[in-house]
């Protein structure tokens, strides 16, 4: 499996624009089924955080005031990531900011997204959500620390995800694992995707 760069924002809202912007973007290397590398910092947008998500992520507005520009975070997160295939927890709502941060200083998004969340679904269908929290412990998978911050969701996200290439391995014999597969088999019908998986097996 190439590497996978994993990734979380924590944001004022939850869709970007002039008035809801990201606070804190963290990003994990996945290598191996192992993180390799880490990049976070709160990134200061130069909006207000609303006191339900102040008190949600336990990101203030006095913290922000310090915190290096946003533009200045966007232009090393995007290095740091270079062209290393992409993924998120909801990744939808992630890829929103993604791209909305990345024009704002000039740069496209060049890689496809794949989605824990829509392949837990698929995989894990007996968990009793698929919220990243319910679904580490359904897993027994470590705590990684406070929920709602970047750094311990992208930990949780990353981990999920290796959990989740074990079972493809063991459960449905899958050998090789892609990027690519991932972003296919998220877009099965969860009815059909034992029977995808078959045609897979072997592979």
């Amino acid at each position: 499996m190439e590497r996978i760069a994993v990734i979380d924002f924590e944001t004022t809202g939850i869709s970007p624009s002039s008035s809801c912007r990201a606070t804190e973007i963290a990003v994990v290397i996945l290598e191996q089924g192992r993180i390799v590398e880490r990049y976070q910092s709160l990134m200061n947008a130069g909006v207000r955080v609303p006191a339900f998500i102040e008190q949600l992520t336990g990101i203030s507005n006095a913290m922000l005031r310090t915190a290096p520009s946003a533009e200045q975070v966007m232009n090393e997160v995007n290095e740091f990531v270079g062209i290393t295939p992409l993924l998120a927890h909801n990744a939808a709502f992630d890829q929103k900011f993604w791209d909305f941060e990345l024009g704002r200083i000039k740069r496209t998004r060049l890689q496809n997204f794949a989605c824990s969340l829509l392949l837990a679904r698929r995989l894990m269908p007996a968990a009793p959500n698929h919220k990243l929290g319910t679904l580490t412990t359904f897993a027994n998978l470590p705590d990684t620390g406070k929920a709602h911050r970047a750094m311990a969701d992208a930990e949780m996200a990353a981990n999920l995800t290796t959990h989740l290439m074990e079972e493809l391995r063991r459960k449905h014999g899958l050998r090789e694992l892609s990027h690519d597969l991932l972003c296919g088999l998220q877009k099965v019908p969860a009815a059909k995707i034992n029977e995808h998986l078959k045609r897979h097996r072997g592979f």
